[in-house]
């Protein structure tokens, strides 16, 4: 797992100063959500929202390769049922677990962690490019987080933000290009509520002792239940009103999912 102990986060599993091996063992956040492509494949989720006007059902949009990793598609000319064809979307929903969805809810801790390719032909846009956000069902209420590609000019960055806090402020930011062509690890440590707390670390690489890209943590984030829960959704959700050029036929792929849930 990523090193966030530096930002007020312990690693996993480590024990806490002074406490019993016991102790710390039933306090550690607990693997909750660790799906195999191969094994459930997209029954990992609790659904994938893609082509919801049924324009292209020759496309496939969510797919295994490999066996061990799940593959993003989106064409430059697919369009969403909502926003007036202004947006397109492929996107998985929420985690399951034996059939059993997975509720992040209010008071409770999380860790959300993945591996993540970014191709060259997957760009930072002027106008939203969300791949990786959380709502709540109940109301499809946010995004409340999300993991955003965004350009101003010629720069490109990947940014993690408090997308529903006044201004949608960086939670940390980066330059996009060094992250591309190559698996790298992203981590969230979240606390649920209406002033709850994110923290984010990109690595430039896979594994332990891959170097941090970027790492940053915010207080006061507002990712409330709404009385429901808080969903994860992965994938690329954007708008097509950015640049033509930067409207392109890509993909985006996942693996090694995990969720930890708190004690």
């Amino acid at each position: 797992m990523t090193a966030t102990a530096a930002a007020g986060v312990p690693l996993l599993g480590q024990l806490t100063s002074g406490a019993s091996p016991a102790a710390a063992a039933a306090r550690a956040p607990q693997l909750v959500w660790n799906p195999s492509p191969s094994g459930v494949g997209l029954k990992a989720f609790e659904g994938i929202e893609a082509d919801r006007g049924n324009q292209h059902p020759d496309r496939d949009y969510v797919v295994i390769e490999d066996g061990d990793h799940y593959r993003f598609n989106i064409w430059k000319d697919d369009r969403d049922t909502t926003g007036d064809g202004d947006r397109q979307r492929t996107e998985s929903k929420g985690m399951m677990q034996g059939g059993t969805k997975l509720k992040m809810k209010d008071g409770e801790t999380w860790t959300l962690s993945y591996e993540m390719y970014m191709p060259s032909s997957l760009h930072g846009t002027s106008k939203f490019t969300h791949i990786f956000q959380t709502k709540t069902p109940v109301d499809n209420g946010g995004p409340y987080l999300t993991l955003d590609l965004g350009r101003s000019g010629s720069k490109e960055t990947l940014r993690a933000r408090a997308y529903a806090n006044s201004g949608s402020p960086d939670i940390a930011s980066t330059d996009l290009s060094p992250l591309r062509n190559k698996w790298i690890t992203i981590e969230w440590n979240l606390t649920v509520g209406s002033s709850g707390k994110a923290t984010f670390t990109a690595r430039n690489g896979t594994g332990s002792g891959a170097p941090v890209a970027v790492q940053g943590s915010m207080s006061n984030v507002k990712m409330p239940d709404q009385g429901d829960y808080q969903r994860p959704k992965w994938g690329i959700y954007r708008s097509v009103e950015s640049a033509s050029s930067d409207i392109l036929d890509t993909y985006l792929l996942f693996r090694n999912y995990k969720a930890y849930r708190g004690t």
